[in-house]
C-alpha cells in the first residue's frame, strides 16, 4: 500500500473515532487503525532504535524493533483511548512521544544495570561524541528534548530521531521545507542553550 493511501486510511479511523457516540466501543477501530499502521510504525520503531538508541540493540539487551513495535503498540492502544488525534500528522507525532518514553525507560533501567554503559544518541549530531557521558547527563538531553515547544519538538524527532528529510517531514506536517528547517534549527539551538556544557551549537546543513 502506498504512503499516501495508508495515510488516507488512517484518516478515515480517526475520523471513525471522533464520530463515535455514547457507549459505542472504541477498541475495535482502534485495533483496526494500528493494523493498518503497523508497517510505518515498525519503521518508526527501527529508525529511532537504530539511529538514536544502537546502545540497547546490543548484548545485553538486544533489543529488536519488532520487540519494540509490540511495547509501542500496547502504549497506543492505552493512549487512545483517552486522546483521539485529529490527523495522521497528530496520530504519528503521539507515536513517536510512545516510542521515545518506551526507549527512555530501557535506556535508564540498562543504566541502572550498568551505569558506566554510554546511551547512543543522536542530539545534535551528539551519537558519535566521545565526550559526552553516559547516566544523568544522558538523561539530561532526553529530558531537554521532550521540553522542547511542541512544534520543534516534533521536527525534531521526525528528522533527527526518525530520520526523515526535511521534504518527508514537511509531507507529514503539511507545511514548506523552509518551515521545517527553521524549526529544526530553533530546536538545536535551545538544545544547545540548555545543554551547552554537553552538546555544541551545530549548523545544520540541508537534508533533501
Amino acid at each position: 500500500m502506498s504512503e499516501g493511501r495508508t495515510s488516507a486510511s488512517i484518516q478515515r479511523y480517526l475520523d471513525q473515532l471522533v464520530e463515535l457516540r455514547g457507549d459505542a466501543p472504541a477498541e475495535p477501530i482502534v485495533r483496526e487503525l494500528l493494523a493498518r499502521a503497523t508497517q510505518r510504525l515498525h519503521v518508526l520503531c527501527a529508525t529511532m532504535l537504530h539511529r538514536s538508541y544502537p546502545r540497547l540493540a546490543r548484548p545485553p539487551l538486544n533489543l529488536r524493533s519488532d520487540e519494540m513495535l509490540g511495547g509501542v503498540v500496547e502504549r497506543m492502544l492505552k493512549a487512545l483511548r483517552a486522546t483521539q488525534p485529529l490527523n495522521v500528522r497528530r496520530f504519528f507525532a503521539l507515536a513517536s512521544q510512545h516510542m521515545r518514553w518506551e526507549l527512555n525507560e530501557l535506556a535508564r533501567g540498562l543504566d541502572q544495570r550498568a551505569p558506566d554503559a554510554a546511551l547512543g544518541s543522536d542530539v545534535a549530531a551528539a551519537s558519535e561524541r566521545s565526550d559526552v557521558a553516559p547516566g544523568p547527563q544522558i538523561h539530561r538531553i532526553l529530558d531537554a528534548i521532550e521540553q522542547l515547544p511542541e512544534e520543534e519538538r516534533e521536527v525534531f524527532a521526525l528528522v533527527r530521531i526518525q530520520g526523515m528529510s526535511h521534504r518527508e517531514a514537511s509531507e507529514v506536517l503539511g507545511v514548506a521545507t523552509k518551515t521545517i528547517q527553521r524549526r529544526l534549527q530553533r530546536s538545536v539551538l535551545l538544545l544547545s542553550e540548555q545543554l551547552g556544557d554537553l552538546v555544541p551549537p551545530e549548523a545544520d546543513g540541508e537534508n533533501e
